[in-house]
């Protein structure tokens, strides 16, 4: 069976929950072609002579527990690229930068098998996602910087208890 394929991907809120086009500065999507026939299913997750490709840092996996969240979070230098190939996942952006056009704009995306997407996050956009999938969801970013064990280029702070407008409950209605 083929999964469906959202057509309008990208789908952003305020953190009033009213929906509207306006991204966050800096941050971008891109609905990931699915190639499927009686084999299985193919997509390209990113090239290097698209304009979201700016560098390459390293590529990794995470795993996300249904419920579970992974953030908040941000980078100085990095942008990170998240695709979640297994399952679904709320990705969700928060602008907080002092001199960006958009701060206070809450960016919410839900991707996954259901709607292959890829979300580019620029350098100093706290964010973090929720697995929605039972048990996991899968995830793969492609960040611009590799990592640095003594050195990381990460800035958290807890996801249920911070100045961050944005509640990761279900919203029911």
């Amino acid at each position: 069976m083929i999964p469906y394929r959202c057509e309008d991907s990208a789908f952003a809120t305020w953190e009033s929950g009213g929906d509207v086009t306006k991204l966050i500065s800096g941050v971008r999507t891109k609905a990931l072609r699915v190639i499927s026939d009686d084999r299985g299913r193919l997509f390209e997750i990113l090239r290097h002579d698209e304009p979201l490709f700016k560098k390459f840092g390293q590529v990794y996996c995470t795993t996300v527990n249904q419920g579970v969240v992974k953030g908040w979070h941000f980078h100085k230098r990095q942008i990170d690229r998240f695709v979640c190939v297994c399952g679904m996942v709320k990705l969700v952006a928060y602008d907080g930068r002092a001199e960006s056009p958009t701060k206070g704009v809450v960016n919410e995306f839900f991707l996954g098998t259901h709607n292959p997407l890829l979300v580019q996050i620029p350098a100093g956009v706290w964010h973090g996602f929720k697995g929605l999938s039972s048990p996991e969801a899968i995830m793969i970013n492609v960040p611009t910087e590799s990592y640095h064990h003594k050195r990381p280029d990460e800035y958290r702070c807890d996801p249920h208890h911070n100045d961050i407008p944005y509640d990761w409950a279900r919203k029911d209605g």
